[in-house]
């Protein structure tokens, strides 16, 4: 399956619940999905971005990792993640507050790979 730049993907399997109950959204055309992935394509009134958020750090989280499978290795599915109910306000407001959260990342990322210098006296 060739992406169309609106999905959302979640891995079907891994070593914990919290592991997989992980989104990462797909915002270029034409990359291959597929292996052991959920793709989910949200609807209009979602921004994939926030959608990722949402399933990653939100109560869906949570949710979605409490239906996880097994024992050895974790699996979820696609009925998991439909019956996983995600709050959301206005596009507009989805955008903004996915560019806070995507911008804060980018600022702790730039952080955690500034070396520390120490000043002796």
């Amino acid at each position: 399956m060739l992406s169309k730049g609106v999905e959302v993907i979640v891995p079907a399997s891994g070593e914990t619940a919290e592991d997989i109950a992980v989104a990462s959204s797909v915002r270029r055309s034409g990359i291959i999905l597929g292996g052991d992935l959920n793709v989910v394509t949200p609807d209009n009134s979602l921004d994939p971005d926030y959608t990722a958020i949402g399933i990653t750090y939100g109560k869906a989280h949570e949710d979605l990792a409490k239906r996880a499978q097994g024992k050895s290795v974790v699996h979820v599915h696609g009925d998991d993640i439909a019956d996983v109910e995600l709050t959301y306000p206005t596009i507009e407001e989805q955008q903004v507050i996915t560019s806070l959260v995507l911008n804060l990342d980018s600022l702790i990322t730039l952080h955690q790979r500034k070396p520390l210098v120490f000043m002796i006296h």
